[in-house]
Formats: C-alpha cells, structure tokens, sequence
C-alpha cells in the first residue's frame, strides 16, 4: 500500500475554534461538516504484471496496490475502454500505468524492439512533464518521451521513431501528429493504449474538440491495423462511463469506488462580512475573498499549519501571498519567508524547489492559482482555503484533495466571493456535500466545431461514407455544408480536402471565435500572447487592464481590421469591466414544456451584442468611473434556454406592472450566477437576455445562452435541470442579507445596463409564479 505523509495535522476542530476567535469572525462560519475516515482497501498485484514493473512500483513505496487501480488495469488487460473517476490522491496514474507498462515491456522484440506503443494525452504539458518525471523516478529502461510545442526537433523525431510511451496534448495531437501520420505510421501501427487524463476538464467547446480529434485518431490507426485501448482518469464526475463514452465515441465500463485511505475531512464555508463600501447603485460590498484568505492563511501559518491558498488569478496569488507575508512580519519577522506564490508560467526547476520547500516544512504557506492543480505535486498538508468556489464541485474536491493526503485529517475553508453561486453554497452547503458531481457538458454535434474536424480528417485520409457514423449523426449534413462552401470535393472514392491551407488550421480546439486578436508591446511590437477573438471586444478594448502570465497591461488601441490590440505594460490602482447591450432573436425552437401558463423552451437563437463602455473598479469593488466605446454589433448564432409568464398569471402575482423590468432582470442575474451548479460552465461562459415583452414570443421572457457559435451545451444542460435551477435562483435571491441586491445576489459584473433596473422581491415573487405548477424536482 502506499505511504502515507508523517505527522497528524493540528486537531481540527481546535484549529476552527482560533479561526473563528477574533472579533467579529464567528459570524463568518456559516456551516462546518465533517467527513468520516475511510480506510484503504488494497488488492493483490495482478499475475500479469511483469516483474520488473512490479518491483519498481514496490522500490518506490507501493507494497500492493489499491482495488480501484487492479479494477481499472484489469479492465485494460482485457481490452476493454475503462474511466476511473475517484479522488484526489487516489493513485489513478498507477491505475493506467500498469497496463500500458506492462504491454510495453511484454511485447518487446528480443533484440529490444518496440512492439507496443501509448499515447498519454494531458490538457496540459505540466502535466505532462510531470508524468513523464513520475515514470523516469520508476528506473525502468522504458523509452518514455515528451512530444509538445517546446519539443526540439530532435526530440520529436526520436519520439516518432524510437518512443514506446508518449506523452503529448490534444493540441500537438491535432495540429502535429494526425496531420503527420503518414510519418508517425509505425508508432501508430503499434499503438495499444491512449490514456486521456484529467478527463473532466475537457467540457464545452474545448471538450467538443477534443472528442473529435479523439474520432480523428481511432480513423488514423485503423488505417495501420491498430484500434487501442482507451484508458481516461478523472477527478469524480457526473455519469462518467456515459461521459468518456462521448469522448471518445466508443462504449466506456466506469471505475468509481475508491479505495485510497482519507483522513477525516472538515469543510467550513465562510462568508465575508460587509464593509462600509459603496458598489453600483449604492449596493453594499462585502470584503473580498481574497483579502480574507490572506487573513486565514496568516492565522493557520502562526498556528504551524501547513496551508495551502486556491486564488482564481496569478495577480491575486501574488497579491494573497504578499498580503500574509507582510502581516506575518508583525508578528514574527522569521515567518514572511515562509510564505511564497505559485501560478503558471514557472520554470520545471521553480515548480520542484516549491513542491521539496512545502513538503519538508520550510514553506507552511502557499497562494496558488488552479494552475497547481494540473502542475506541481504537493501532499502532506494540513488545510487548504479555498478563495472562492472554484467552478464545479469535482474541482471543489479536486482542492480540497490537497490536504490530508493519505491516513492524515484535513481541513479546508470555503471563502464565498461577493457572487451569486457563492452565496447560495456557504448557506446551502447540502448543494456541495453528499450531491453528485456536475455533468461534464459538452456538445460532439456543434457543427462549428465538427466542421473543421471534418476537413481535417477529409485531408489526413479521404473521407468516405463509413467514416461518417464516427463523427455523428449530423456529420452527413455537414458534410453536404463544407461542399457547399467549396471546403470539401466529392469524388467517386469520397470526400477531398483540396485547398493549399492546411485543414488542421480551420480549427483552435481552444478557442472558438475565429482568428484570434494578437497582444503587442507598444514601441516593440513584441507579441505578448493572443485573446480570442469572441472576447477582444470585451477584454482588449482600448483602455482595458489586462493581465497576462502574471502582468498587468493596460490596452491602447484594439485594431478589428488588423485583428491586434496594442499594450503598455502598467500597474493601475483599479480594474475594468466592459458593458455591453444585448438582444435576442428566436430563430428555432427543439423543445418545450409548460408549467401551468408558464413556458420553458431551448433552441437556437441569434444574439447581437455590442460592448458600449467600461466600468473601472478599485480591488474592493469599488466603482470608480465610466468611460464610453464605439464598437461594431457583433451577431451569434448559438443555443439558449428561455422561459416565459403570460400577462394573466402576472396581474395575479401582485408585481406592479412598472416593476417587471427589474424582476425579469433579476431573475436572469441570478440565474446566469447558478447555472454553473448543474453545468460545468463558468459564468463568463454563457449570457443572458430579460424583457417584460418580448417580440417572438408576446410575453415577459427571460433568456440565458451560450456565449459560443453553435452553443456547448450550457444552456441545454439547464433545460433538464430548469426546475432544480430556477429554485436554487429563487432560493439566493431570497436568502441573501442585502436589503435591496447586491453582487452576492442579483448584481452582475457585466451587465450591458449599469445593473438597472434591478427588484430584487419583484424577482421572488416572478420566480414563485413561475415555478408554482412546476414538478417537483
């Protein structure tokens, strides 16, 4: 079994009780639950590991391995697809590991000849990296190399030719090898196992692309006579057989009882408390979850605990990490120094002398962004504060995860943001504890994302009909589109790519609207990194403060036509936030139910945007200033969800007419705010539209869409949740402490209408009507 990390942290409901001791704390703890222990359960070492590998597992500590991983390698042995989906630290590397080793070494040639390869793709080459350091650390003579953008060309054809495990991502596998295969043909020939790990940070459109390059593969290695073993590893998720299936097109069996050891595991939610500050419309502030965290990371570093800090910005890293070291120095002028940053974009070296600091002792606190997650190792800590909720529950726990590793007790603190989402959690906390995970939403139909993906595999080999089942049921229709546009040809012997570009480029599997904008460095012209070009409009607009690989840049010119946006690098007091006015079209309807008068519909829709200002804020919320731009409308064909009252049930309600507007407004907010708790979106991920009278349907009608081409499966995802959706956004709005809205409830940050008007008990009482005949969820 594996070690687990010396020394049992500080008893935890002792470490609460001084978090909670100064004055005005106790308020801020809303809830606190405490998880049981479990016990590890191993299994013996199945008999068609070789030795060697065995042994080498056992030299580093794994006496004999947990049931999950002999679950899952054995499912692999058998040629069988295989998802596992446990915890944190549960040992899922040795889990797919162990058969792809073990085919390697099996099926050698006497004179040492590779005779069977795998591909292990990562989202990200820190991950990478890493795996390939964890598989060196084995000291088997396993040719293990890395194929990634920082590859020199050397490395890359040694690793087409001489490699057996090769570690890569999605986007080298795009752009590189499938377009490449003829080169990498014997590699491919022989290839027997393709893990995908980190299995559920491919959702929304990255995920839609990544399931397609992934059809794009199994297409290629059939044409050299091979059809590998998918093995995919993930943090706990929703359905994960019905989610790795539609990742990768093919029938996935599901690993999900875990059998590593856990500690017992206290989770406190923590809200802060309001401050004197005035926001928008005179809203009250509440102090910032990071300048909270930064208190609690300098009380649990006094305590000796050693702390781990999840801050959502590299800036705010930095800034958490600063602000504690400076408050240790008051009290103990030896303790600044043993508090440090992490966030991306650290050298491999940087990253190993943090984790070796942290784990021996010498570091006790360190601010990290989510970066950590998919980047260093660390285990053995005692607590990790969490500034703000993180996204999704699997990732909740992914962080969480950090701390207790092994048999060790663990405590982690949830600070609320000033948001809607995390309002409702710190006092909803049965939302987070004993609930499954969110379904991992992305849509494989998207035919922005399937059309490019059908022109690149159109130019890798010919497509023909049988081809067209992998990539699904609307591939034919697509198809019958991309000849229209003159993309493809159709021949006797199938489809042809015949243009002089290569198809490949159509499609940036992580980005979604069009080429992107370059950054660059005024008087230089250096290239600095690259904005989407769906987002330039509302992040790169003259006068915006960006922040890039830990820089802040203040934009001076955003040039559509040349598709650049010039920068000055710059420290400014304040950030910013653009405005923009938003309508939608109703352009078809799929579905619709009704609940008493009151109608739920999803479809497609055409959204116009156009960004018309933008707000500057202090870091306290702040606002400060409002400055005007003149940008072009910009139109969206993509995929909403929308729901409407008719004007009877509205004159019952007792909401005066003037006050519809704002109630309508509300709602949509607030309901923006808590998609993301049933669907694994981000707020800046979908939009949303409310008018007390809208043109396609003749009634008040509340919209909430997908901010990408063709939608990603956000807005569908709240139409199957709508009645658990639409109560839980009741549910905020009624809860929050405001008297009148603020951001925990019903503020946006990216409101088109300077967050006017907004009702909040105008948005109870439309809600109440609206779900009164709804089922029961």
């Amino acid at each position: 079994m594996q070690s687990a990390p010396s020394g049992p942290p500080s008893p935890v409901a002792d470490l609460v009780a001084r978090l909670v001791a100064p004055p005005g704390r106790a308020a801020r703890l809303t809830h606190l639950e405490q998880l049981a222990p479990r016990a590890a359960v191993t299994a013996p070492w199945p008999r068609w590991v070789p030795d060697e590998v065995r042994e080498a597992y056992v030299g580093r500590g794994v006496v004999l391995p947990w049931r999950h991983q002999v679950e899952t390698a054995d499912h692999a042995r058998g040629g069988r697809h295989v998802v596992v989906s446990t915890g944190t630290a549960s040992g899922k590397s040795l889990a797919f590991q162990l058969p792809a080793l073990a085919g390697v070494h099996r099926l050698r040639g006497a004179g040492g000849e590779r005779g069977s390869t795998v591909l292990y793709l990562a989202p990200t080459k820190a991950l990478a990296q890493d795996q390939w350091a964890g598989l060196r650390a084995l000291g088997l003579d396993t040719r293990v190399t890395t194929h990634d953008g920082d590859s020199s060309r050397e490395l890359r054809d040694w690793a087409r030719d001489h490699g057996e495990y090769v570690l890569t991502n999605p986007d080298m596998l795009h752009r590189s090898l499938l377009p490449g295969h003829e080169r990498w043909a014997r590699f491919l020939s022989m290839l027997d196992v393709v893990v995908v790990d980190e299995a559920h940070h491919y959702r929304g459109v990255f995920g839609a692309h990544v399931a397609q390059v992934l059809r794009r593969l199994r297409r290629v290695c059939a044409r050299y006579g091979a059809q590998p073993t998918f093995v995919l590893a993930s943090a706990t998720m929703a359905d994960p057989a019905g989610t790795a299936s539609r990742l990768t097109g093919l029938p996935v069996v599901a690993v999900t009882d875990d059998a590593s050891p856990r500690g017992q595991v206290s989770l406190a939610f923590w809200e802060p408390s309001f401050t004197s500050l005035k926001g928008e419309n005179d809203a009250p502030v509440r102090r910032s979850a990071a300048a909270e965290t930064a208190d609690l990371l300098t009380d649990l570093v006094v305590d000796g605990v050693r702390t781990l800090a999840f801050v959502r910005s590299r800036r705010g890293a930095e800034q958490v990490a600063l602000t504690a070291a400076g408050a240790l120095a008051e009290v103990d002028p030896s303790l600044p120094g043993r508090v440090a940053a992490y966030r991306g974009g650290y050298l491999p070296e940087e990253r190993r002398d943090l984790e070796q600091r942290l784990r021996s002792g010498q570091l006790l606190g360190l601010a990290a962004t989510s970066a950590l997650e998919l980047g260093i190792d660390v285990s053995g800590l005692d607590a990790v504060v969490m500034a703000g909720y993180p996204g999704t529950r699997s990732a909740l726990w992914q962080q969480l995860g950090r701390a207790g590793r092994g048999a060790g007790d663990a405590l982690g603190v949830l600070v609320a943001r000033d948001d809607p989402l995390d309002t409702y959690l710190v006092h909803h906390p049965e939302a987070l504890v004993g609930q499954p995970v969110e379904a991992t939403v992305f849509d494989t139909d998207n035919r922005f994302v399937l059309g490019p993906h059908l022109c690149a595999a159109a130019q890798e080999l010919p497509l023909v009909e049988d081809d067209l089942p992998l990539f699904g049921p609307t591939s034919g229709a697509v198809v019958d589109e991309l000849v229209d546009a003159g993309l493809l040809r159709r021949r006797s012997r199938g489809w042809f790519w015949t243009d002089a570009r290569r198809a490949a480029d159509l499609a940036d599997i992580r980005s979604t609207g069009g080429a992107p904008v370059q950054l660059l460095e005024v008087g230089t012209g250096r290239v600095v990194g690259t904005v989407d070009a769906s987002r330039a409009h509302s992040t790169a607009h003259a006068g915006a403060v960006y922040v890039h690989a830990g820089e802040t840049w203040v934009v001076q010119d955003l040039d559509l036509d040349d598709r650049v946006a010039v920068m000055e690098r710059s420290d400014p007091d304040h950030t910013t936030s653009a405005r923009e006015t938003t309508s939608v079209t109703i352009a078809s309807e799929r579905r619709h139910r009704t609940w008493g008068g009151c109608r739920l519909a999803t479809g497609e829709v055409d959204v116009t945007h156009q960004v018309v200002s933008f707000l500057k804020r202090r870091p306290s919320g702040e606002v400060i200033g409002e400055e005007p731009l003149d940008l072009p409308e910009r139109t969206l064909r993509t995929t909403a969800v929308w729901w409407t009252v008719p004007d009877d049930a509205l004159e019952d309600s007792g909401i005066l007419p003037v006050d519809l507007p704002g109630a309508a407004h509300a709602a949509e907010h607030c309901s923006i705010g808590l998609l993301p708790l049933f669907a694994t979106c981000d707020r800046w991920d979908i939009g949303g539209v409310s008018t007390a009278l809208h043109p396609d349907t003749g009634r008040l009608t509340v919209f909430v869409y997908d901010g990408h081409p063709g939608g990603a499966g956000f807005a569908e995802r709240g139409y199957e949740e709508a009645v658990a959706w639409l109560n839980a956004t009741r549910d905020a709005i009624r809860h929050c402490g405001c008297p009148e809205g603020c951001p925990s409830c019903v503020q946006s940050p990216k409101c088109g209408n300077q967050n006017h008007p907004l009702d909040k008990e105008g948005a109870v009482a439309l809600l109440d009507v609206l779900l009164e005949h709804a089922p029961h969820s």
